[in-house]
């Protein structure tokens, strides 16, 4: 099933390829246009204009994924498709080496171990159990009456 997201980009994508030649448009294979065609919302009345570029229209992150991977697989020279692999790859590694940062671990962890210390700083000192008279009474019955 494809979300309303997919299906918005996919009609602003067609519609972007409306303005592409002949040439490059059948660079696209037809059952990936045939996708889009097939899961586009055609109530979205997005118009596209030639003249401008993509980021000054309203186009969705996701149809301008979409364009970029299709340039990158069908319309992109060698020397392209290897510096856009490139700067995908250095992003990639980029973002793993954020989200897998040892610093960024052991801050976790003295974070974690401070607010420990604060948790234990304000809790309430220990009350000691006091037994009432009346269970003290019948545990003295009960120790004198089990001695024997």
């Amino acid at each position: 099933m494809v979300t309303t997201n997919y299906k918005i980009a996919y009609s602003e994508v067609l519609e972007i390829l409306k303005h592409i030649s002949e040439e490059e448009y059948n660079k696209i294979p037809n059952d990936m246009i045939e996708l889009f065609k097939t899961n586009a919302n055609n109530d979205n009345e997005f118009v596209y204009n030639p003249n401008k570029t993509l980021e000054e229209q309203n186009v969705s992150e996701t149809a301008r994924t979409i364009i970029a991977i299709l340039f990158r697989d069908y319309w992109a020279t060698e020397t392209q498709k290897e510096k856009i692999i490139a700067k995908q790859n250095y992003d990639r590694k980029k973002i793993k080496e954020e989200k897998y940062n040892y610093n960024n671990l052991f801050n976790k962890n003295k974070k974690e171990t401070e607010m420990q210390e604060e948790i234990k700083n304000n809790e309430v000192d220990i009350i000691p159990y006091k037994e009432s008279i009346f269970k003290r009474i019948i545990n003295k019955i009960k120790d004198i009456l089990f001695k024997k």
